[in-house]
């Protein structure tokens, strides 16, 4: 097994908008939620993308991701975002993220997503992202195969942590020689965790605390459709990371800010 792993969070770190409300107008199309829904869930996510996650914010998207959902049949959902994950989720993931997910893999280390976003959405993203892993929002489900808007397991703040060592536990990670990613406060459990934590895209608040701890802060901001870039050049840079250390990640943020700028 892989003596290390890459934890990277979803939502405004390896894609641009919200995973959860991504979905929003092919489940309306799906006939699951109405267009006031829609236009809720479109205000919602405009609020998350501007003023960042935190504590009160993921609370506000949990209880209406609860409410969104209660009734929902779940082979629909499964269906729906089977059919449409391409057309959804290509144009809208980081092509800096994809890269680095590359380099990971080429470095022989394991990928895992973790995220608050509910699992029937998050584990066909990951699978499109060649993810190994996958940690993410377990939403009850009751004996008619709907939703019951409760939420079994919420994969947040603190339980990502727990989640990251209990995976490291089990595949025999070396945390001190593990890397992890995220854009949110919330995380920061998660990325104390490890011995390569990176701030993406970050809040203020995290923005602050990785400027306290010293650690890389990175800028993704050019999401581009997902197949192109999958053989991407980060494969020729594999080396960078193979040695591992957060100052790999910074040569390679340098090279590649260069490659675009230049």
């Amino acid at each position: 097994m892989p003596a290390a792993a890459a934890f990277f969070d979803l939502d405004k770190t390896i894609i641009a908008k919200s995973s959860t409300f991504a979905f929003s107008r092919p489940f309306q199309a799906g006939g699951l939620i109405s267009r006031s829904a829609v236009l809720r869930s479109a205000y919602t996510q405009f609020v998350y993308l501007v003023g960042g996650a935190d504590h009160d914010q993921m609370e506000k998207m949990r209880q209406f991701m609860s409410q969104l959902v209660e009734g929902w049949d779940v082979a629909t959902v499964r269906e729906i975002v089977a059919d449409t994950l391409h057309e959804i989720v290509d144009p809208i993931v980081y092509s800096e993220a994809v890269e680095l997910i590359a380099l990971h893999h080429a470095a022989g280390r394991e990928v895992v997503i973790v995220s608050a976003s509910g699992a029937d959405v998050v584990a066909p993203i990951g699978e499109l992202l060649g993810a190994d892993h996958v940690v993410a929002t377990r939403l009850e489900v009751g004996e008619d195969g709907r939703y019951t808007g409760d939420i079994a397991y919420y994969a947040y703040a603190e339980e990502k942590a727990a989640a990251v060592r209990e995976l490291a536990e089990e595949r025999g990670y070396d945390l001190s020689a593990c890397y992890a990613y995220s854009d949110s406060i919330t995380d920061l459990p998660m990325l104390e965790e490890v011995g390569h934590p990176s701030a993406v895209n970050p809040d203020r608040e995290l923005r602050k605390a990785a400027k306290e701890r010293e650690w890389p802060v990175l800028r993704f901001d050019v999401p581009v459709a997902l197949k192109p870039q999958v053989k991407g050049p980060a494969i020729t840079a594999a080396a960078l990371l193979s040695a591992g250390g957060a100052a790999a990640v910074g040569v390679w943020w340098t090279l590649r800010r260069g490659r675009h700028e230049g």
